[in-house]
């Protein structure tokens, strides 16, 4: 499995989270519903990714 784009993702979601929060009050209030839903569901795949990387990291290919 390629492991590249899977952790450009994992990166990605997990900045966006940090820039959300860290910009939190400049952010207009009606995109601050649907970036934070967007951010939340993107981390959530992100630590499924992590988890199911470290259970196949063992596993021969």
């Amino acid at each position: 499995m390629e492991y590249n784009s899977t952790l450009i993702f994992i990166i990605s979601a997990f900045c966006l989270g940090a820039v959300l929060i860290m910009m939190k009050n400049s952010v207009p209030q009606k995109l601050k519903r649907g970036l934070a839903g967007t951010a939340a569901v993107m981390i959530l795949i992100a630590f499924i990714l992590i988890v199911y990387s470290l259970f196949t990291m063992g596993s021969s290919p």
